[in-house]
């Protein structure tokens, strides 16, 4: 069985816990706010800008075994600089200061998230990574671009506010099929294992982003 195959049958559970995080479930309704999507963009903002730190730190540590998954790395670096400053942007045109939310600082969840990110290519495996794309990109084409259009919706926004959830949804379709592909190269079950283990890790961090931006408009609502 690929490689791709095996994440999609075998993160099912995990997958389940992100989709069914309270806001997102919202945001289908139209029972959204513009805090919690200036919120979402946010933290957004705190992962994103690590992206291409991290590209870089897998592709140094791949060994030499693998420098076509090097090559790889490289492509991705290119294809993913400057992503941060668009969720800026997005956020400028929803009324943010940018630079207000650029020196802001991450929910704990967030910071966990990008924490083990780097904690698992440095103290793992570099492939470590390959799960987070899996489950970032995957999620963002299975969810942005209906999150964006009901979003916009029920908040009247401008199309200038949805660039990064645009960016990511079925226009990015290219990037899970060069995923997918990639993927597909990798036949050895120890590495496979290793990448499975790491998307499901990150299908859980990841949604409890989600999960805290459910308890921040909560306590809002509270207070």
């Amino acid at each position: 069985m690929s490689l791709y195959t095996r994440l999609e049958q075998e993160t099912q559970a995990e997958r389940a816990y992100l989709t069914s995080s309270p806001i997102i479930q919202q945001v289908f309704k139209g029972d959204i706010t513009l805090d919690d999507y200036t919120a979402f963009l946010r933290e957004a903002y705190h992962h994103v800008k690590h992206t291409v730190p991290l590209l870089m730190a897998t592709g140094a540590a791949l060994p030499e075994s693998k420098e076509w998954l090097r090559e790889a790395v490289g492509e991705y670096i290119e294809e993913e600089m400057g992503h941060q400053e668009w969720i800026l942007n997005d956020l400028a045109t929803c009324g943010v200061d940018k630079e207000e939310a650029r020196h802001s600082l991450p929910s704990a969840a967030t910071e966990l998230m990008v924490a083990y990110a780097y904690d698992a290519i440095r103290r793992k495996n570099p492939l470590c990574f390959f799960g987070m794309v899996f489950v970032l990109e995957g999620t963002s084409i299975a969810l942005a671009d209906n999150a964006a259009g009901m979003i916009r919706k029920t908040l009247d926004l401008p199309a200038g506010a949805f660039s990064y959830l645009r960016s990511h949804g079925s226009l990015d379709q290219e990037h899970i099929v060069f995923f997918r592909d990639l993927m597909n190269k990798i036949d050895d079950k120890a590495d496979q294992d290793i990448i499975i283990h790491s998307a499901k890790m990150f299908f859980q961090l990841y949604a409890n982003i989600f999960r805290t931006l459910d308890c921040k408009a909560q306590l809002v609502e509270a207070a």
